[in-house]
């Protein structure tokens, strides 16, 4: 009878038992967590290269068509450096989010930036993760800079005659190398986007923590008709130091900057675009200074149409910089382009203006041209393809 019972009861009710090398045998019991968001931190990775040397690592579509995948990570290169990894999935560049950007603007603002390359990013298996449990990327990306962040500004102020600059700056006490700026209501520095309270990075191109108070002093009394300035308000200095992180002009807002390059879509003509494309060095330049410049515009042609000066020099072709590239590459370049090209140039005053500062003058150049990629390792003549497995080397 207690046999009976017995059976019956442990049908009813099964008996399950714990071993320390398998666990748990009881499935009711096992627990699963969800993907908790809050344990998901994007990593900044700051790529610093030399001129003319490339990042070192391919970006390309995923299999999904949806995120930018870093690929082929070279040893020893900036990107390696940097902390990039093969499979990590790019939120941003230079602090703007980029997740939902055609690949080819990104491809070009990666392409344009200069020296310095910031890029957030989350590992494949994180980026999966958060697709999954559906998580908001873009605040995500938002959230890892913490309260308190803001863009420096990069600002132009020409002089008046009678408010000169309109701004002071002062030491901060205690704290070598470090200033401020006081601006003066309506003048000049306001107006460019300069704010009283703003701490001063760098001046025309100089680093102010190297200098001294009087040094910055005589800098700023000696400063001609304009000057060019990068600030940072209080708040956006501090998540820099907290984020340690330099503050750059790649990652700045553009204020007023003269000497714009100028983007040129040309459309051949019968007698092709109507120009002439010339390798010259520029007068008191170094014997390896070559520079590519547009010369003989003819009258009427595609070239005058949209406004190509005589003695400009290019600096991209397609959105791709090509001031170190060979003269014979570059024309290969836009041959392969077929009727239509897209020319970026600039003035030699413009050229000089960005090179004292430091930075490329393709930096603030938005030009929506169309771009040829590799593809699987091959190349494709399918300008502004966004499909998967497009891939291009930066």
């Amino acid at each position: 009878m207690r046999t009976s019972t017995g059976c019956q009861h442990e049908m009813e009710h099964p008996r399950f038992t714990f071993n320390p090398k398998e666990g748990i045998d009881n499935p009711a019991l096992v627990i699963t967590d969800d993907p908790d968001p809050q344990s998901l931190v994007p990593r900044l990775c700051h790529l610093t290269r030399l001129e003319g040397q490339s990042f070192g690592f391919f970006l390309r579509m995923d299999q999904s068509g949806r995120s930018f995948e870093v690929r082929d990570v070279e040893p020893w290169s900036p990107a390696k450096r940097g902390g990039l990894r093969d499979g990590d999935r790019v939120l941003e560049v230079n602090e703007e989010y980029v997740h939902n950007v055609d690949f080819s603007k990104v491809v070009r603002k990666i392409q344009s930036c200069g020296l310095h390359l910031f890029l957030l990013v989350l590992r494949r298996d994180e980026y999966e993760e958060a697709v999954s449990v559906g998580v908001d990327l873009q605040t995500l990306a938002k959230s890892s800079k913490g309260d308190g962040w803001s863009r420096p500004r990069l600002c132009h102020i020409s002089r008046h005659p009678e408010d000169g600059l309109g701004m002071t700056v002062t030491s901060v006490e205690g704290q070598k190398g470090q200033f401020t700026v006081n601006t003066v209501t309506d003048g000049p520095a306001e107006k460019a986007g300069v704010c009283t309270g703003d701490r001063l990075i760098w001046i025309n191109g100089v680093t102010v923590s190297t200098l001294t108070h009087a040094t910055l002093s005589r800098t700023v009394k000696r400063i001609g008709d304009s000057v060019t300035v990068l600030v940072i308000d209080r708040e956006g200095e501090s998540c820099s130091v907290r984020r340690r992180t330099p503050v750059l002009p790649e990652v700045a807002e553009c204020r007023g900057l003269p000497h714009a390059a100028r983007t040129m879509r040309l459309v051949k003509g019968p007698d092709g675009y109507g120009f002439l494309l010339r390798q010259e060095r520029l007068a008191g330049a170094q014997r390896k200074d070559l520079v590519h410049v547009l010369r003989e515009v003819d009258e009427g042609s595609p070239a005058e149409a949209e406004g190509m000066e005589d003695g400009d020099l290019l600096l991209a072709v397609n959105g791709t910089p090509v001031e170190s590239l060979e003269h014979d590459d570059i024309v290969k370049e836009i041959r392969r382009s077929g009727d239509k090209v897209v020319l970026t140039s600039i003035s030699i005053p413009g050229r000089d203006f960005y090179r004292e500062l430091g930075i490329s003058p393709l930096l603030f150049c938005e030009d929506g041209r169309p771009t040829i990629y590799a593809q699987d390792g091959e190349e494709t003549d399918r300008p502004g393809q966004t499909g998967s497995h497009v891939s291009q080397e930066l």
